[in-house]
């Protein structure tokens, strides 16, 4: 039995076997460097997903490695009843990067957990308890997360909670008011006041909303969306939460944050994933005077909030972003990419739609473009055709037909006409099978 099975048949005993893994045969990794994994047989693979846009800063990176190294040495775990210097240092400097008064934190271990924190403080600051979110949209695997998620299949159990409706997402390839833009007028942002004032009672405690979706399939909103959401939610008592946990540190170029990029200022941030490339750390940032509000209602504590490793590793890749991944790193890298998957769609039919920005970019793969009948079984076929050919790459969406590509932020030109040239070859081999 090679080590590829013998793990395949433990993860089959003793697994939940409701676990996602990617692949007919799925694909044990054993370690991996800068833009490169290695599976346990020794193939290499060039890494364009990141661990679900988490390896920001490419994988075993030495200065994380090192500072996660050292502190481990010191310390391992304190919880948030005590005060400590990484704790304060990374709050310090996430509130440099962070757009208006964003400036101050409250650490956690995962994007669900921010995702949490964030609405109950808008419900504690607004006093309301309704929340809208968007279709397509994924906010974790919490209670509340289902719930705030818009899609049945990531909703186990058919999660319930009070209070959360679903406003139209601005998904213009697939626009669900089967309109144009922009001559829809941006039709979509208009759903969000038609939501609050037929599905609530009409004062709200926040809209939560990834400036790209991310499971959704990398959907991306024309310039003006959130700027009139913006303007709705507030008319109405709420909240603009962004959900930057895919979004966040540059990924989507030119700025450190995706809602930067439509001049919208939020009232609460969260951010996980590439917040310390790989080692589990998420944060809630907020306002100074939306945060006081907590004060007296209640008590509140993580165990695992800050962890000082976590921490640690997380200045550590914030400090390489800022040297050789900044914003405009990834938007120039980004543009490559870009200029590249569009080539790719005009020679390949089963292409429909390339989206994203910086380091964020989704294809849409479909069975016809006129239809836009989603191409499921393509996609599995350029999984299988990707990996053969050493390249590791991402799907979502809705429908299940979204190429989400997300290197490192620190990848070259070069990295991106690698993977171009692989991909390249795989969809010759899926169009010619369709």
């Amino acid at each position: 039995m090679t080590k590829t099975q013998d793990i395949l048949e433990k993860q089959r005993k003793y697994l939940w076997p409701n676990h996602i893994l990617y692949y007919t045969e799925p694909l044990p990794l054993d370690h991996g460097d800068g833009m490169y994994v290695w599976d346990v047989e020794g193939n290499k693979y060039l890494d364009f997903f990141g661990g679900i846009l988490t390896t920001s800063v490419g994988h075993n990176r030495p200065e994380v490695v090192e500072a996660a190294q050292a502190q481990t040495a010191k310390l391992i775990h304190s919880s948030t009843l005590y005060p400590h210097e990484n704790h304060v240092n990374l709050a310090e400097k996430l509130a440099e990067l962070a757009p208006g008064d964003l400036r101050v934190s409250y650490f956690a271990t995962s994007g669900t957990e921010a995702d949490e924190a964030a609405v109950l403080l808008a419900k504690v600051y607004t006093g309301y308890q309704e929340v809208i979110a968007l279709r397509h949209a994924y906010s974790g695997r919490s209670a509340m997360g289902m719930a705030l998620t818009g899609q049945a299949s990531w909703r186990v159990g058919g999660t319930h909670i009070m209070g959360i409706k679903h406003a139209l997402n601005p998904y213009c390839y697939r626009c669900p008011l089967k309109m144009t833009y922009p001559e829809c007028d941006v039709a979509c942002a208009q759903d969000v006041e038609d939501v609050i004032k037929t599905m609530t009672s009409g004062r709200i405690a926040a809209f939560l909303a990834e400036p790209i979706q991310g499971v959704g399939g990398f959907v991306t909103p024309p310039p003006e969306y959130f700027d009139i959401v913006s303007e709705i939610v507030k008319l109405y008592g709420g909240l603009f939460i962004s959900d930057e946990v895919q979004t966040g540190f540059g990924r989507t170029g030119e700025k450190w944050f995706g809602i930067e990029h439509w001049d919208v200022q939020p009232d609460i941030m969260t951010m996980a994933k590439g917040i310390a490339n790989g080692f589990p750390l998420a944060n809630t940032m907020t306002t100074p005077e939306i945060a006081e509000s907590m004060v007296g209602k209640g008590l509140v504590i993580s165990t695992f909030g800050g962890n000082p490793v976590s921490i640690a590793a997380s200045l550590a890749a914030i400090g390489v972003m800022e040297q050789e991944a900044d914003p405009a790193h990834v938007a120039e890298v980004g543009s490559h990419l870009r200029a590249g998957l569009e080539r790719l769609q005009e020679k390949y039919p089963v292409i429909g739609d390339v989206r994203g920005m910086g380091l964020m970019q989704g294809v849409e793969m479909v069975n016809d473009r006129a239809t836009k009948e989603p191409a499921t079984g393509a996609i599995a076929h350029l999984f299988e055709q990707t990996r053969t050919l050493g390249l590791l790459i991402g799907k979502g969406g809705f429908y299940g037909n979204t190429v989400r590509i997300a290197p490192p932020l620190t990848a070259t030109k070069a990295d991106v006409d690698k993977a171009l040239e692989i991909l390249d070859i795989a969809f010759a081999h899926v169009q010619e099978a369709m």
